[in-house]
């Protein structure tokens, strides 16, 4: 009988072994806490489809940005909620919109401690639901809603926020928004750019979270999910218009985007671990097939793995005291 000369079982009979030769392990101050706020709140809305996750009052926005703080993440990214809409989006433009309020709220109360972040994007402000302004056929009209786009990076800058995200997926995007910002003196505002953003199914939750008005769908400007190379080109194309941080979404249905993204640019990337990802696990945990806790850390860890520097996730909070525990 012969026996393994080699045994690799070693380095993991302990717990102690395990962590003196773990290969990646994820960090509180890589975890972004996605935060809705809704226009003339005065309780907090549970969001049916995603346990545990609301749309704020303003109020209630800056005591979890104070949570945030206190548990060490890397920052938050603000989605506004607005009680009107109209066919362009206004509310997304306008300096008293919900979402530049929400800015300039958190700003106030924790700016000189946390990375404030705000989506860049019309699709929650306009009737339609679309990331842009249509066209007399219908269609997304992609130049006429750079324009917006450059006019929603001032407001947001004027806000305070620290980082725009343009996530609407209209070419020259990131161009746009970073010569308007040069040229109104916000040359301190970064841009973190959703550069692989995939016409997915598991945006489902996120669309009840927002109260999203969604006529059709966003196959046009959001990517195939077949495609693997085209997030590479896209993520590329953002780097060479001026992105300081590029995104994949989702992020597990498309590690291995994420892994090529990561090895194709020289900035930071991110992962957005989306509404339908955190809602699968939520759910499953609930009827007991799964470990919850083990399930969200294993969860963001194949994440980070993967490439990720930072990682949106809705667990955020509860995250940072599980690693730290």
């Amino acid at each position: 009988m012969t026996y393994p000369d080699i045994r690799p079982r070693r380095l993991r009979r302990t717990p102690a072994l395990r962590r003196l030769v773990a290969e990646s392990g994820v960090a509180p101050r890589q975890l972004v806490l996605p935060l809705f706020v809704r226009e003339g709140a005065t309780e907090v809305t549970p969001i049916a489809s995603m346990p545990g996750v609301v749309q704020h009052t303003r109020d209630t926005l800056k005591k979890v940005a104070n949570e945030a703080v206190a548990a060490g993440l890397g920052g938050v990214m603000l989605f506004g909620i607005p009680e009107t809409k109209d066919a362009t989006g206004s509310g997304a433009i306008d300096p008293h919109g919900i979402l530049n309020l929400a800015i300039n709220d958190v700003v106030a109360d924790v700016g000189d401690e946390l990375c404030v972040r705000a989506d860049l994007c019309l699709d929650e402000f306009p009737d339609h639901g679309h990331c842009g302004v249509l066209d007399g056929d219908g269609n997304v009209d992609n130049d006429r809603t750079l324009d917006i786009y450059a006019t929603m990076a001032l407001a947001q800058a004027a806000a305070g926020v620290d980082l725009v995200a343009p996530s609407g997926m209209m070419d020259g995007q990131v161009r746009m928004v970073r010569e308007a910002l040069d040229t109104g003196e916000h040359t301190g505002v970064g841009i973190l750019a959703y550069s692989a953003k995939y016409a997915s199914a598991f945006y489902g939750p996120f669309r009840e979270a927002v109260d999203s008005s969604l006529q059709g769908d966003r196959r046009t400007y959001q990517q195939d999910p077949a495609n693997r190379l085209e997030g590479v080109r896209e993520a590329r194309l953002d780097v060479a218009e001026g992105a300081d941080i590029v995104l994949v979404k989702p992020a597990l249905g498309y590690l291995d985007v994420l892994a090529a993204v990561k090895a194709a640019v020289d900035v930071p990337v991110a992962a957005y671990n989306v509404s339908g990802e955190y809602s699968m696990v939520e759910a499953a945990a609930a009827q007991g097939w799964i470990d919850r806790e083990a399930a969200i850390l294993e969860s963001l860890t194949s994440i980070h793995r993967a490439g990720a520097d930072i990682i949106l996730t809705y667990w955020a909070l509860e995250a940072a005291g599980l690693l730290r525990a």
